[in-house]
């Protein structure tokens, strides 16, 4: 075999190996969203009542549950969920005139350690009741409102309980009576609230959603250690290239590039060859 034909046989194996690989880019992340859940806080809050007209005041137990707005916003009205439920073996009586057309229930929270945020008001449908019937409270979700002027984190808890055909002329009014031993509910303005719930969209990216103080409380060496990392907190997972590999595009580990040695290798190779085929032309016949 002649050299011309060693050669070409020995680079058409080791050509692929020699030429350079495609690069091949990262597929990046898709986003994973997050779905904000509402805190509820449920509690049994007694009540006294006084109505209208009669001297004998009802005691009635209530079971509510709060439920806490999520992304609550400064300027922005929000809504503090409420439900109710006879507990005990109680319920609120209607006048013994009976209970007018159109009246409604009128639902409070109490809100605190807020400047200008004390309460939440909601109204809740009630339907036709005789004279000294039960009332039904109703089965739907009564929505407080209210609005907040500023961030920061308040306080709520069950507060009164009113019946009429309108917010100011109640017929039916019942006060809290344990208000002291009532559970709280974190309400934040301006971010989650208080049950630590993400109601953000984890994009991959490092977003600081608190307050930035201005402040680098880390040492920043200025030195690259050439190790890209990025790890997602909502997952935990990590993807990591080491120093002086190649870039996989799947996010796993590669070991060092290779080329340089093989190439070296075939080099060697081609050397052999030709010095081989050489010498066997100066041997005499």
């Amino acid at each position: 075999m002649r050299a011309p034909s060693v050669l070409s046989v020995l680079l058409l194996a080791c050509g692929p190996v020699l030429l350079p690989a495609p690069a091949q880019a990262a597929v990046p992340e898709t986003p994973r969203s997050r779905a904000a859940v509402a805190h509820t806080v449920t509690d049994i809050v007694d009540y006294t009542c006084t109505t209208d007209g009669e001297s004998q005041p009802q005691s009635i137990k209530v079971q509510v549950e709060l439920t806490m707005p999520t992304g609550a916003t400064p300027g922005t009205q929000m809504t503090i969920g409420w439900r109710g439920t006879y507990a005990g073996g109680t319920g609120l009586k209607a006048p013994t005139t009976g209970l007018a057309t159109g009246a409604s229930l009128y639902a409070y929270a109490s809100i605190s350690g807020m400047s200008g945020l004390t309460s939440a008001t909601g109204t809740g449908t009630l339907g036709q009741v005789g004279a000294s019937q039960v009332i039904p409270l109703p089965t739907a979700t009564v929505d407080m409102k209210t609005t907040a002027s500023t961030a920061g984190t308040a306080t709520v808890k069950p507060a009164a309980l009113n019946v009429g055909t309108a917010a100011n002329a109640p017929v039916i009014e019942c006060e809290v009576v344990n208000a002291d031993l009532l559970t709280t509910s974190n309400l934040v303005i301006g971010g989650t609230n208080g049950t630590g719930t993400d109601t953000g969209t984890d994009t991959g990216t490092d977003t600081d959603t608190g307050t930035d103080t201005g402040t680098d409380t880390g040492t920043d060496t200025g030195t690259d250690t050439g190790t890209d990392t990025e790890a997602d907190a909502g997952s935990g997972e990590v993807e990591e290239t080491p120093e002086g590999s190649a870039a996989t595009g799947g996010g796993g580990e590669a070991g060092p590039d290779g080329r340089p040695l093989v190439l070296t290798g075939s080099l060697l190779i081609l050397t052999a060859a030709g010095g081989l085929l050489l010498r066997r032309r100066r041997v005499p016949r």
